[in-house]
């Protein structure tokens, strides 16, 4: 399926825009993890890089649907 990613901060540095769209064989956010560090292999350092799939962080075992909003959210620091 393809799906539209939503990019912040590094990761959007990274694959090179805020809105980026992928093919993506698998089905779970595990898997797109996988493909993407794959695809994009600077994503492997961002240690605490979180999906979230229509606004809510979302399990790695979460099972991806065409309609699927995705957000990849880099690390925050603030104080």
């Amino acid at each position: 399926m393809k799906i539209q990613i939503r990019t912040f901060g590094p990761a959007r540095e990274i694959m090179g825009g805020g809105l980026v769209e992928v093919s993506f064989p698998g089905s779970t956010i595990d898997e797109l993890r996988a493909m993407l560090v794959s695809t994009y292999p600077a994503l492997g350092r961002l240690h605490s890089l979180l999906i979230a799939v229509n606004e809510v962080y979302a399990p790695d075992e979460q099972v991806l649907q065409p309609t699927d909003t995705i957000a990849l959210i880099p690390p925050v620091n603030g104080g």
